[in-house]
């Protein structure tokens, strides 16, 4: 089965001048691996029955919170505990009576009737970075060096693309390092490079912020586009047998895919933000992670299916969740003034936008994170790494909002009821997106693979 690793006629192929091309060169050729491009597999797969498009006015926004934010600061206070348990914050009403959250988080107490928390969430990997992010956007551990897909390649490979905009982005771009010298989960693993998202690898809140595979033709350059253009060169210069494979007819679709997002006006007007009023930038934030909600609205709107948002890039060269309390990392006092207030002003504007424009009921908006912290604050006034219990929630996208489901124990340690696993939550965006959880992927070796592991269930109660 041809998937761009194993040997084929196209490895001989020769570029125009260039000499022999390898398949590494060609995929490079103008970032194609990263436009989320259809694969022979997925074709082959809807012929047998094994997989089954989702729902096609769906899509997903995932804020993924790096670094791991305190739930019992925010989502899952303890006021009667200990005070070293509780922390210095007190917790406030919301429009929701089922559940009250930080003073932090103002505008979330506002908004509380449009999502719903799970608070019972937890897993059994290490307790660093990485491992969480990978478990928690994948719903697995890797293990005998497999690479689960992502959540946002597996719409991709499910749902293909709407639009010219590619189907999975990464907002502002990936992730980096996490100190487990993991993957970290934002790629299309055993589906392929072809399944990766498209990373943004720009600041959408600087003032000279553009995209460049996607600027105008006449400001792309006349060498770069002939090096795209040589693409479709590789597929007519192929030899004989590949010519003639469906293989071949495939890989010319896709040529023409890439070439159209690059030079698309539908594509370059989604990213730009300049079309938006100041007054709606504004509202989002004019930082980082309020542009990229804002954009991941325009995304979503012009028709990918699934955008990830990286609240922040790493643990280890900014100020995060990550809240140790010693230097380079910040306390929980510097949650309270330096990340919450971004975080609570562009969420509720995202929150607000989708509902307004009445995008939330088919937008799901999943936020997640790799880990909780330390029920008893540390030393140096600050929360570690727990694994353990943590808290997770959901707006839109069929998700009944103004509701908890779990809970954990008397300081936060462990679930007390309803554990929901990585998995769990997984299988709960794939049921948003219309998916059948019990079905499978074509594998490694073409084996099937399950969407999610036996005994992983969607979250059921926050749709009924």
């Amino acid at each position: 089965m041809f998937d761009f690793i194993a040997e084929s006629p196209l490895d001989r192929v020769r570029l125009c001048g260039a000499g022999r091309a390898s398949r590494r060169e060609f995929l490079q050729i103008g970032s194609l691996a990263a436009l989320g491009l259809s694969l022979p597999q997925l074709l082959r797969a809807k012929e047998t029955g094994l997989v089954k498009p989702g729902n096609d006015r769906r899509s997903c926004i995932m804020i993924f919170n790096l670094g791991g934010p305190s739930h019992i600061d925010l989502w899952d206070m303890k006021p009667d505990a200990a005070s070293e348990i509780r922390g210095p914050f007190k917790p406030m009403r919301t429009k929701s009576t089922a559940f009250e959250l930080s003073e932090l988080l103002p505008q979330h107490a506002r908004l509380a009737d449009k999502f719903s928390l799970v608070r019972s969430c937890w897993h059994d990997g290490a307790a660093v970075h990485d491992a969480g992010w990978q478990m928690m956007q994948t719903g697995r551990r890797f293990t005998g060096g497999i690479q689960t897909p992502h959540a946002g390649s597996v719409a991709s490979f499910l749902m293909g693309r709407k639009s010219d905009l590619p189907p999975f982005v990464v907002l502002p771009q990936l992730m980096g390092r996490g100190g487990g010298n993991l993957p970290n989960g934002q790629a299309g693993g055993f589906l392929g490079k072809a399944h990766d998202p498209f990373a943004l690898m720009a600041d959408p809140s600087q003032k000279d912020f553009k995209v460049p595979d996607l600027l105008p033709p006449d400001q792309i350059g006349a060498h770069r586009l002939e090096r795209r253009k040589s693409m479709r060169q590789i597929v007519e210069g192929a030899v004989a047998e590949f010519e003639a494979s469906e293989d071949a007819r495939l890989m010319d679709e896709n040529f023409h895919a890439a070439f159209r997002i690059m030079t698309s006006e539908q594509a370059r007007a989604a990213f730009d933000l300049s079309k938006e009023p100041a007054s709606v930038r504004e509202r989002y934030g004019m930082n980082r992670f309020g542009q990229c909600c804002l954009l991941a609205r325009r995304l979503v709107e012009s028709g990918v299916r699934f955008v990830t948002i990286n609240t922040f890039l790493t643990v280890f060269d900014e100020i995060t969740w990550d809240i140790h309390g010693s230097k380079p990392f910040t306390s929980i006092a510097g949650m309270k003034e330096i990340v919450c207030p971004m975080y609570d002003q562009a969420y509720s504007a995202l929150i607000e936008d989708l509902s307004q424009r009445g995008l939330l009921g088919d937008t799901l908006v999943a936020n997640l994170a790799e880990f909780g912290r330390t029920p008893k604050v540390n030393p140096a006034g600050g929360r570690d790494h727990w694994p353990q219990c943590f808290t997770v929630y959901f707006a839109g996208g069929g998700v009944q909002g103004g509701r908890v489901v779990g809970k954990s124990d008397s300081i936060g340690a462990y679930p007390a009821e309803r554990p929901v696993k990585p998995g769990d939550v997984v299988a709960t965006i794939f049921k948003s997106l219309g998916f059948d959880h019990t079905a499978h992927l074509p594998g490694p070796g073409g084996r099937p693979f399950s969407l999610v592991d036996l005994g992983t269930e969607p979250i059921q109660e926050l749709f009924t």
